[in-house]
């Protein structure tokens, strides 16, 4: 994690402790500790608590009852119903982005992808995750939809979380860049339709993996 520079800490520290949630930097169920947070990103404890609370008014974090606050562990339904979203809301962003994505978008696909086929032969999975998140969203900016790409990053820090527990799946790892490079296709074809279906067997496959995982837990 960066350190935060000391200007307009309240939104820094509630834009840092969500990117956290976005990219996996937290575990379901994990105890938001105040003080190791502010630690960990080098500023007062004051900005944080403000964050942390900000996060819970947008249900992104929850509070308990002895007020200390958690990453929420997602129920099968409730993680049922939120790839049913994402499959929606990012299958729609993906097919906006293609008549929009560039030929420098493209090339930049490219070397993000053969980074994250890097990660999966090295076996990091943080890395693999840090490249899958970064792909992502740059197609899903290439939409030119700013209200539906925060609604995107809003169903990340509820999946975020969730997102490592694939690379622990022998079976997902295999065939995790597949979907990635059926996009990039048919970005290459600026065929919206293509785009959609492969971003939302994307999501699916992944998202069938881990409901498995929750139905084991649940």
């Amino acid at each position: 994690m960066l350190k935060l520079e000391h200007q307009t800490l309240n939104d820094r520290a509630y834009g840092a402790l969500k990117q956290e949630l976005i990219s996996g930097g937290f575990s379901p169920g994990q105890t938001l500790v105040i003080r190791k947070l502010a630690e960990t990103f080098g500023i007062s404890t004051t900005p944080i608590r403000e964050a942390l609370q900000r996060l819970v008014a947008e249900r992104l974090l929850e509070m308990q009852n002895n007020r200390s606050i958690i990453v929420p562990l997602l129920s099968a339904p409730a993680f049922e119903e939120l790839t049913r979203i994402r499959v929606a809301v990012e299958g729609l962003a993906g097919e906006m982005a293609a008549s929009r994505m560039t030929e420098s978008g493209l090339a930049q696909l490219q070397v993000t992808l053969d980074g994250m086929q890097r990660a999966i032969e090295a076996g990091d999975a943080r890395a693999y995750l840090t490249l899958n998140e970064a792909f992502h969203f740059a197609i899903y900016q290439h939409a030119g939809a700013p209200i539906l790409l925060n609604m995107i990053r809003d169903l990340w820090g509820r999946v975020g979380p969730y997102l490592k527990l694939l690379m622990q799946a022998d079976r997902y790892i295999p065939q995790s860049n597949d979907a990635h490079r059926r996009i990039v296709a048919a970005l290459e074809q600026h065929s919206g339709s293509a785009v959609r279906a492969s971003l939302e067997e994307d999501i699916a496959v992944a998202a069938a993996i881990l409901s498995e995982n929750l139905r084991t837990t649940d």
